[in-house]
């Protein structure tokens, strides 16, 4: 494995010099690449909270980095904002603005990209109407821009109307509750597909069994955009909803079975037409679950093992995605434990949720599961030090380079940043036969 560089390229200049204690920060996972590192800790720029990391490549050959940014999570301020850069992610321009408050309306959140064949951006996300059911963070409308010029001007928002639900509040009036946290693909060369977590209303499931916010109940759905390549109004994408309402994923509570608490999938395709889907749970372990027709309907899920005779593998409540890196070929990022750790409990899953461990993934079409792990590969860790959080959470995303990828990822949802991922570093991690 490529020891990373101490000194990684990121943005330069004298207006940009930061106090010592953050350069030191910023290093701490040994990044290869930096996009973005605030200027202070106290928050006075209204940046120092930064997470849902979504870097994608333009036709025009540009990187994209599109994140929320502001002072911390969940506070009003927070708002989509883009970055780009030039040289393959070498150096980024300041962040541009691209939806939040403003004298009309309320913040904006976890932004996700789509790109038309014609190179037409849309940005989803959630729009704050001001009416509180989940969370302020959650709740909300699906607000849309788009942006004809690689993400440097953008059209005036619309809203994206999304059908009701059994996991809604029973009032209309009052929106749902639902993120999207990956990048869609076109799978199998067909229109844009993603999964979304969906957050029940309280009205709907009462008081959560335990107190903390991993006892909120959730389900995964997915959707399908079957029109955008015809670069549509916002407020006309056509949107093909599955696994929807009743028929939505879900998985039991830790010791309450009957209450779901699923969320964050994963998917990536096979080389034999199903797709494998990966979640996170409040289980000890994430879960998986696999489609036979591209989408329409998925299996139950199930817990993940390494291999169909192991142990499920260990993780808490925390983001656990999964990419292809080649046909039949994955990485999975994980943290290696079910919540103990370092003297917590599942109970303090915001103080455990690190370091990152690398697990290599294979294809076994004759397997139940039919993507099979390596032993655990360290990958990196900050050691627990806190920026006014100190997790690693993996609200990540990848993007080919020559040799192999690069992985960027928030850091304490303070910095962000890329690491190396080369195919000489996988080629020497076995998986089981």
């Amino acid at each position: 494995m490529k020891t990373p560089s101490s000194s990684p390229v990121g943005m330069q200049g004298p207006d940009l010099l930061v106090p010592r204690d953050i350069q030191r920060e910023v290093n701490r996972t040994r990044p290869d690449y930096i996009v973005y590192q605030p200027r202070s800790l106290d928050g006075r720029e209204q940046n120092t909270g930064n997470e849902h990391f979504l870097v994608f490549l333009h036709p025009n050959g540009e990187l994209l980095a599109l994140w929320t940014q502001g002072t911390h999570e969940g506070e009003p301020d927070q708002r989509i904002v883009i970055a780009r850069s030039r040289d393959g992610g070498k150096t980024w321009s300041q962040p541009d603005r691209v939806a939040g408050p403003d004298a009309r309306r309320h913040m904006a959140r976890f932004g996700f990209p789509l790109v038309s064949k014609s190179g037409r951006i849309y940005v989803l996300y959630n729009r704050y109407t001001g009416v509180h059911d989940y969370a302020a963070s959650v709740t909300g409308a699906m607000g849309a821009v788009y942006s004809d010029d690689a993400g440097r001007t953008w059209a005036e928002e619309q809203l994206v109307p999304m059908p009701r639900t059994r996991w809604d509040h029973p009032d209309p009036a009052i929106p749902g509750n639902c993120i999207v946290w990956q990048i869609p693909q076109r799978l199998f060369g067909g229109p844009y597909y993603v999964g979304l977590t969906h957050w029940v209303s309280p009205a709907v499931s009462g008081p959560r069994k335990l107190d903390v916010w991993w006892s909120d109940p959730a389900v995964v759905e997915f959707m399908r955009f079957d029109n955008l390549d015809a670069d549509p109004e916002p407020r006309d994408l056509r949107i093909s909803h599955f696994a929807h309402d009743g028929q939505a994923l879900r998985y039991g509570h830790i010791g309450h079975p009957e209450v779901s608490v699923v969320q964050e999938p994963g998917i990536v395709p096979l080389p034999d037409g199903r797709l494998f889907c990966v979640m996170r749970t409040n289980a000890g372990h994430p879960v998986w679950s696999e489609s036979a027709d591209r989408g329409e309907t998925w299996t139950q899920p199930r817990a993940l093992q390494q291999t169909d005779t192991s142990l499920p593998l260990r993780h808490p409540c925390s983001p656990c995605p999964i990419y292809e890196v080649a046909p039949g070929e994955y990485i999975f990022l994980f943290h290696n434990h079910d919540g103990h750790f370092g003297g917590w409990g599942p109970m303090d899953c915001n103080l455990h949720r690190r370091p990152i461990w690398l697990l290599r993934g294979l294809f076994r079409p004759g397997a139940k599961q039919p993507v099979w792990f390596s032993e655990p590969h360290f990958l990196m860790d900050n050691e627990g030090v806190s920026l006014r959080r100190p997790d690693l959470a993996m609200y990540s995303s990848l993007t080919p380079t020559a040799d192999g990828y690069i992985l960027w990822y928030p850091e304490r949802k303070f910095f962000l940043l890329g690491k190396n991922i080369t195919r000489t570093m996988l080629a020497e991690i076995a998986v089981p036969e």
